[in-house]
């Protein structure tokens, strides 16, 4: 009998150390899928990150070469800027030598006037050397041009009207009469405006401004109250020169007068 309960005790000893044994193999596999788990959520972690930083690097390598074209540009516009602040110093110093060369040549003539007849001729000689020097010719453009520019718009008049007295023959006839024309617009004496801008026209049919003269001659013609010749002026230009931006302004110009 005590044999038996020995043999009943021993058995039950070993069942339940194999009970125990099999729940800490399935803590065991649970543990290593927990764990597998984490270490497949860090692995997308990392690719996100990786990911994040390869991206992140692209866009710093992106703006760091928008960073040299910028600096490159900006080096572009200061070399501009010199090149510019190096014709406007030319310019001034043409004006001045103008207004130098000006005023030595008034004093000549002023002496002239008080000298004798016999150097008269002298004095002629001198002017139509003068005619004949092409820096003369181009100073005295430009002096015309830096009045309009600067808005002094009174004295540019008599600065054209006098280069163009002088110097008829002149490469800058066109240009001069044209601006001779925006200066009197520019004061509002729309009246010789208006001749001198069909006169340009009359003159230099071919001339590369008769698009932008043809718009002019309507305003003028506009303010002066001449409403059907403005019109007229207006469809002449937009059907000979209809792709100018002069023909938009007077399509616009149109619109607005109806």
């Amino acid at each position: 009998m005590l044999k038996r309960c020995a043999i009943i005790l021993l058995a039950s000893c070993f069942a339940a150390s194999a009970h125990a044994s099999l729940f800490a193999d399935d803590d065991a596999r649970k543990q290593i899928q927990q764990l597998e788990g984490r270490v497949l959520k860090l692995e997308e972690l990392v690719t996100k990150l990786e990911n994040a930083v390869n991206q992140q690097t692209k866009l710093m390598l992106d703006l760091q070469g928008q960073i040299e074209a910028l600096k490159s540009e900006i080096s572009k516009l200061h070399g501009q800027n010199e090149e510019l602040a190096h014709g406007l110093q030319d310019a001034e110093k043409r004006e001045k030598d103008f207004y130098v060369d000006l005023d030595t040549r008034l004093r000549r003539f002023e002496s002239a006037d008080n000298a004798a007849p016999a150097s008269d001729n002298s004095s002629k000689a001198a002017d139509t050397s003068d005619l004949n020097d092409p820096a003369l010719e181009n100073r005295a453009f430009e002096a015309a041009y830096g009045l309009f520019k600067g808005g002094n718009h009174a004295d540019a008049v008599k600065a054209f009207q006098e280069f163009l007295n002088k110097y008829p023959g002149s490469v800058h006839v066109q240009n001069a009469n044209y601006l001779l024309g925006n200066a009197q617009f520019a004061l509002k004496d729309y009246k010789n405006a208006l001749s001198t801008y069909q006169g340009l026209i009359d003159n230099f049919p071919e001339n590369s401004k008769t698009a932008d003269v043809l718009f002019n001659v309507a305003r003028c013609q506009q303010e002066l109250k001449q409403a059907a010749a403005a019109q007229k002026t207006l469809k002449q230009l937009i059907a000979k020169f209809p792709n100018s931006e002069a023909a938009a302004k007077a399509k616009k110009l149109q619109a607005i007068s109806k």
